[in-house]
């Protein structure tokens, strides 16, 4: 892109704003906001002004980021060092040790052993996290989830440090305290805490297109997920692996849950924070301690510079992913995490990622995004962990030798002996020294072009992809998307972010634009935003669906039994036989803790108090009530919600007779997905997912 071409902005025509202020986008689709009277210049904190606050300096357009770039360092430092000494996002954590072990040598492409050497179990520790809230929210709000994962190889660290959604909000770095002081609480009121729902945030979406399509990601039910353990994780970036000819590749790293992926739905989702704020953290907690170790399969999309080329998109532009149907994912090896942490905050709270941890044999691209990350996540360490010394934490130390001339600093916790702390030297035989053949090494790029502020032509498609994501998704998470935009565009305040925001759907797809309008009351689209491209129709991607791709499987979900003096005995020795071979968990619930009498005389001990055992606790319920005791529990709201709750969220529901006289008590009709208990078969196979034709009769969707 030249110069005469980045200073060609296309004026935008948006909805009427509180500010006289006149927007235009430039052809990459970086905003430009004209100076009104009243506005002050950007600048730096020492008062030097800032021609352009949207783009990194580069050597060139598809450049690496330079150091020389005071305006981000200072920008991302200052970000870096806001809060003390929580993690300014990623704040609510759960993290576990494990091991990972190798399935498929990539030999071929790389010299990293922990990606050629099969059958060795590389141990490493994970760390699953919200972005928006603090420490102290909850676990389930919308939002996207860090997928951090640090390996202890034998060359040292790696961390693979990614979000449970493949692309981003920005294309470059210096957008990131932006983004992030955009979704985080307003600073004049301090709220809301943990969500996107609000003015601050939807208002720098609405100025940022290339945030698009990331926008459909957080508003599907990717953001909604039911377990830790039924979440994908994503490497976002494009990475290099380097094999021992230095040859280089291109490489994408996908997680991908043993047990498949399920989320909840927003009704549920709500309901589970009131009911237990550490619900993921809680079951991820149990399912290791009872064994049912979460595990993933690491996939790898591996393709060359020149195929790179023929792509319809930038494979360095974070905003952007590459379709499996393009690219398919070849499986290489399976991640167990088997022990929790002796001590939260030693361990999980303390234990530091850095993207720029890599080994020899694996190397970064120009990813902007990526060349960003790469000075504030150490950045971000020293200030949250106060000192250099950070990697000598036990978490966070390398589990092979390592030695180097490093000396001193706050927190020192060797005791490093001898004359030289220097390197080359001749007094001292056994001094660390580099290896020339073995070390790390950056692959060898040409780089031709004019140093600037310029973003690549080929980051200037910000609606193509966002399209795409939207169009492979099935009738139901297409009915979720447009539900979610109207409930999260119905809490801002001003009317014209919502016109904005209406204004690129109109990009994405005309008929989600007039579900948004309906659903917020508004008569009439407002003008579509002007691309700064053509926009591409790409083919739908089955593999972005969630619910078509889930496993046909009970494993790792829990069954919730409702149950009373008198219940019947037969039954729900069935029923937990076949929850327990299934893999899944089976809960007796009833209005009081102890035991209960069953109809055969036998006792059984209650594992939970109905009151404080919502049925969104759960994937399936049953109801095995005797007549007395349905007749009693009909006049018991906490009974009446357990029952009404599960048929709203579309759960499966085994009654017998008893049970049904609940459900008619409750006003509900049976269907498909409310099955006699004795049909056991039945109910265990629709128990393995939601009954989604129900939604539309049990809720309004936009």
């Amino acid at each position: 892109m030249n110069k005469e071409k980045q200073k060609a902005s296309d004026k935008v025509a948006l909805p009427p704003s509180p500010s006289d202020a006149t927007i235009s986008f430039g052809s990459g689709g970086e905003w430009h906001q004209a100076k009104t009277a009243d506005q002050s210049d950007l600048t730096s904190n020492l008062g030097v002004p800032i021609s352009d606050n949207q783009n990194s300096l580069r050597i060139t357009p598809s450049g690496p980021t330079l150091l020389e770039d005071f305006i981000l360092r200072e920008k991302i430092t200052h970000f870096d060092h806001e809060r003390i000494p929580e993690r300014v996002v990623h704040a609510r954590g759960t993290g576990a040790h494990g091991y990972f072990e190798l399935t498929h040598s990539l030999q071929q492409y790389t010299s990293a052993k922990v990606l050629t050497e099969v059958g060795q179990q590389t141990p490493l520790f994970a760390r699953f996290s919200t972005v928006a809230g603090g420490s102290g929210s909850a676990d389930t709000p919308r939002d996207a989830r860090g997928f951090a994962v640090k390996f202890y190889t034998k060359q040292g660290n790696w961390d693979l440090v990614g979000n449970n959604i493949p692309v981003f909000f920005i294309q470059d770095a210096i957008k990131f305290p932006d983004l992030v002081h955009a979704i985080k609480m307003e600073p004049d009121r301090g709220f809301p805490q943990a969500a996107t729902a609000h003015d601050t945030f939807w208002d720098f979406i609405s100025l940022t297109p290339e945030a698009m399509h990331m926008a459909m990601w957080i508003m599907s039910d990717r953001t909604l997920p039911r377990s830790l353990r039924m979440m994908e994780g994503f490497g976002i970036h494009s990475f290099k692996l380097i094999n021992d000819d230095h040859e280089a590749s291109f490489v994408k790293f996908h997680w991908r849950p043993k047990i498949g992926m399920q989320s909840t739905i927003w009704d549920e989702t709500v309901k589970i924070a009131g009911a237990d704020p550490d619900f993921h953290r809680r079951e991820f907690f149990q399912a290791i301690i009872d064994g049912d170790f979460p595990e993933w399969e690491l996939a790898v999309q591996l393709f060359t510079p020149e195929q790179a080329e023929q792509f319809p998109f930038d494979h360095l532009d974070a905003t952007k992913l590459i379709p499996e149907e393009l690219v398919p994912l070849l499986v290489v090896g399976r991640m167990v995490l088997n022990r929790w942490p002796d001590n939260f905050f030693a361990e999980t709270e303390q234990v530091a990622f850095c993207p720029s941890h890599l080994v020899p044999g694996i190397d970064f691209s120009n990813d902007p995004l990526l060349q960003g990350r790469l000075f504030s996540y150490l950045d971000t360490q020293l200030s949250r962990l106060g000192s250099t010394n950070f990697q000598q934490l036990p978490i966070n130390a390398p589990k092979c030798p390592y030695a180097n001339h490093q000396r001193d600093g706050h927190m020192q916790m060797t005791q490093p002996t001898g004359r030289v702390s220097y390197e080359p030297n001749t007094l001292a035989t056994d001094s660390p020294r580099e290896q020339v053949h073995s070390g790390f090494y950056s692959m060898a790029n040409e780089e031709n072009g004019v140093k600037g502020r310029i973003r690549a032509e080929s980051f200037a498609d910000h609606y193509s992809q966002a399209r795409q994501f939207y169009l492979s998704q099935s009738s139901y998470e297409q009915a979720h998307i447009a539900s979610a935009f109207v409930f999260e565009l119905s809490k801002v305040e001003h009317p014209h972010i919502r016109l904005a925001m209406l204004a690129h759907m109109r990009h994405v797809d005309e008929d989600l634009a007039q579900r948004l309008a309906t659903g917020l009351g508004i008569a009439q689209l407002p003008p579509a935003m002007i691309s700064a491209c053509t926009i591409q129709i790409l083919k739908p991607s089955p593999a972005l669906q969630l619910i078509a791709n889930m496993k046909d499987t009970l494993q790792g979900r829990a069954v919730g039994v409702l149950i009373d003096h008198g219940s019947d005995q037969p039954s729900i020795d069935a029923l937990t036989k076949a929850v327990i071979e299934a893999g899944a968990k089976l809960k007796l619930i009833a209005q009081k803790i102890g035991n209960t009498t069953l109809s055969d005389g036998s006792t059984l001990i209650i594992d939970a108090q109905l009151a404080g055992t919502p049925s969104v606790m759960f994937d399936a319920i049953v109801v095995l009530l005797d007549q007395t005791s349905a007749a009693r529990l009909s006049k018991d709201a906490a009974a009446i919600d357990f029952v009404r709750d599960a048929y709203a969220h579309l759960k499966a529901i085994g009654i017998d007779q008893g049970g049904a006289t609940l459900l008619q008590a409750a006003g509900l009709q049976t269907d498909a997905g409310v099955i006699a208990i004795q049909q056991l078969k039945q109910f265990m196979a629709a128990a393995k997912t939601r009954q989604w034709d129900r939604e539309a009769r049990v809720r309004t969707l936009a």
